[in-house]
């Protein structure tokens, strides 16, 4: 058995999971999320918890249900607290801005870029610098961030471009003649 799907994931005061035949639901305070469900794992209600188990003995089905687990235990963060991406604009010139449900970018390019942000994320800039995406769900938040960091990735000799707030670039040194 998966050493993830071993623990079971408890639903705090508030957040409710609905199991259907293809789907697990959880509603939560801010919003509710679904996740389609494999044949091969078994997911029961016991309580306030989540038990997850293979239903079949392959090395497959023990390791999905370690992922469905740690899916499930996401979507229980993402209703109760959510999830946030902070990402960092290094450069002279680099700007960003939120509109809506777009997001501005000057990155020194010729044109200025904007993303439009999917259903369910939210954008904000606190400073022209700064960008934090928000949302309910992980992976698209993390898509997002990725989306929005592959337009100027950091650059090894300066350092400039979208980073995430947490990373380190290692600058190398230049040519010498």
């Amino acid at each position: 058995m998966s050493r993830i799907a071993k623990y079971p994931v408890t639903l705090p005061k508030g957040v409710e999971a609905t199991l259907a035949s293809e789907a697990l639901s959880i509603k939560g305070p801010l919003g509710t999320l679904s996740q389609r469900l494999r044949r091969d794992v078994s997911i029961a209600k016991d309580g306030d918890k989540l038990v997850f188990k293979a239903l079949e003995d392959s090395d497959e089905a023990n390791a999905m249900s370690g992922t469905l687990r740690a899916l499930a235990a996401n979507m229980v963060l993402g209703v109760t607290k959510g999830f946030e991406k902070r990402l960092t604009l290094v450069g002279v010139g680099y700007r960003a801005q939120a509109q809506g449900d777009k997001l501005n970018l000057t990155l020194g390019f010729s044109h200025p870029v904007v993303h439009p942000m999917p259903k369910g994320v939210k954008v904000e800039t606190p400073s022209q610098t700064e960008i934090v995406i928000k949302g309910l769900d992980k992976q698209l938040v993390g898509q997002v961030a990725a989306e929005v960091r592959a337009y100027r990735s950091p650059e090894p000799y300066k350092g400039k471009g979208v980073r995430y707030s947490n990373e380190r670039v290692v600058l190398k040194e230049t040519k010498k003649k």
